[in-house]
């Protein structure tokens, strides 16, 4: 019910926000008016930062150098070193030749051997997924247990002439505690994960809630009619009312639906509560041409009730500007989801319709457990892979029409999308991946976005296809 088209935009959403946020490794910034001490510790701080990014075979300068050292196979695959190469703090720091490094660089080579002889290393290979968190873990370790005791890199800093114990020590910290707060960053990445499964889950609570609409809509008209025999001066028509609407037969069913009424008893939202948008929308229905040919049609039956109902939901509420100002004061998410929850709507009406003398169930919120998994599964295989996704959409960028840095954040994020359910799920066929991604980039993104996202991603398909990459049933 809350089909794969939905999940994909919900997917997208979520991952624009997440990395638009995010900030994985927050370098400290210089101290102001600082002492030796500490102008000493931000320097061995930086360094080793560097050194990591060296050691994990991040560092351009290595590239071509036949002098560089071996180092542990699982160091070039973590992803620590690329992520801090990638904050301009560090950048800078490099550019700049800070504080004790290049004295630094020749730790390296012994730096690598005792890495890959360290129990740390040890039990981190061994491990068959690896996330970015057990990459931050084995750094955290590797700082405290084989760089802080080696008495090469002691010696490096100490031919510094700003070299200080109290420093040295301080700065070790202070880059052991920049990896640590990572776990910030993991909060968020869990915040994200919790905000897409939330917003999915409300998405199948508007389906619930425009049935429970029908029936509050239905509720206020037979309020008035009894007001309406009430007055004073009530005419014929106030006292003998044409009462069809009222007692139409599918909402008659809706009111006694079980799984229905569960639901809207275990999450209660009142549309009785907004009695000026439920006149305005009775106005509009009683109004409407759909309304007065039902009351005076001299036919009636089950399917024709379900099909007043359909066209009322149509053609009346779906298109009320005050009920789309209504669902975007009650959930930032249901604009986005009223037209896809709107058909399911229809659907499941059609269904009432098609069976008049047996219970309908209302629809389950996915079709089956890939379904239900997907969304989940899709966000963590594009935020895991990110890096190696973006390398595939820069690859195949004309830099002579496009600066990759000032793309359209949103067609970063919709081609990572695109590229993870395209390397990942053999069953989806390459056309449907494909067609949804341009879609949500019309829909999302900029007036050229879909052409731009449609030509990068049939140049990576190609690409991954004759790499052997691309595996499809």
């Amino acid at each position: 019910m809350v089909n794969r088209i939905l999940i994909r935009v919900k997917v997208v959403q979520m991952l624009y926000a997440y990395l638009l946020t995010r900030s994985e490794f927050r370098i400290d910034p210089a101290p102001e008016a600082a002492s030796r001490d500490k102008r000493f510790a931000y320097s061995v701080y930086l360094d080793v930062l560097q050194l990591i990014i060296e050691l994990s075979g991040c560092n351009p300068q290595r590239r071509g150098n036949r002098q560089a050292a071996v180092l542990p196979p699982k160091l070039s695959t973590n992803r620590v070193g690329k992520a801090l190469l990638d904050t301009d703090a560090i950048k800078n720091a490099m550019l700049k030749g800070n504080g004790s490094y290049e004295a630094l660089r020749t730790c390296v080579p012994s730096l690598a051997d005792a890495i890959g002889e360290s129990a740390v290393y040890a039990d981190y290979a061994k491990r068959r997924k690896l996330t970015l968190e057990d990459d931050v873990r084995l750094w955290t370790s590797l700082i405290t247990t084989v760089i802080a005791t080696s008495e090469a890199v002691e010696k490096a800093f100490r031919s510094n002439p700003e070299f200080s114990q109290v420093g040295y020590e301080a700065g070790l910290r202070q880059a052991v505690a920049t990896l640590e707060a990572y776990n910030d960053s993991r909060a968020a990445y869990r915040n994200a994960h919790s905000d897409l499964q939330r917003s999915l889950d409300t998405a199948y609570g508007l389906y619930h809630h425009i049935f429970g609409l029908i029936i509050e809509l239905t509720n206020a008209q037979a309020d008035r009619i009894e007001n309406a025999k009430r007055k004073y001066l009530a005419t014929d028509q106030d006292r003998n009312p044409n009462t069809r609407f009222i007692n139409n037969a599918l909402v008659a069913r809706l009111k006694e639906n079980e799984g229905l009424q569960k639901y809207l008893k275990d999450h209660p939202m009142r549309w009785a509560d907004e009695p000026a948008l439920i006149k305005k929308l009775l106005d509009s229905i009683v109004a409407s041409d759909i309304y007065q040919e039902y009351m005076k049609s001299p036919e009636r039956s089950y399917e024709g009730d379900c099909s007043l109902w359909r066209n009322l939901v149509k053609n009346v509420i779906l298109t009320s500007d005050d009920f789309a100002e209504e669902l975007e004061n009650r959930s930032i998410f249901w604009n986005d989801d009223l037209e896809i929850m709107t058909t399911f709507v229809l659907k499941t009406i059609g269904h009432f319709a098609k069976n008049p003398d047996s219970e309908v169930s209302l629809l389950p919120e996915y079709k089956d457990e890939e379904d239900a998994a997907f969304g989940s599964e899709l966000f963590s295989l594009a935020v895991e892979n990110r890096e190696m996704y973006r390398e595939y959409i820069d690859r195949f960028i004309n830099v002579d029409q496009w600066d990759s840095e000032r793309l359209a954040f949103m067609d970063i994020v919709i081609m990572t999308c695109a590229i993870a359910e395209l390397m990942n799920y053999p069953s989806i066929p390459v056309p449907v991946t494909m067609n949804e991604y341009v879609e949500i980039a019309n829909n999302y993104s900029t007036s050229r976005s879909g052409q731009f996202v449609n030509g990068i991603l049939y140049a990576v398909v190609t690409y991954l296809e004759k790499e052997g990459l691309l595996k499809k049933n």
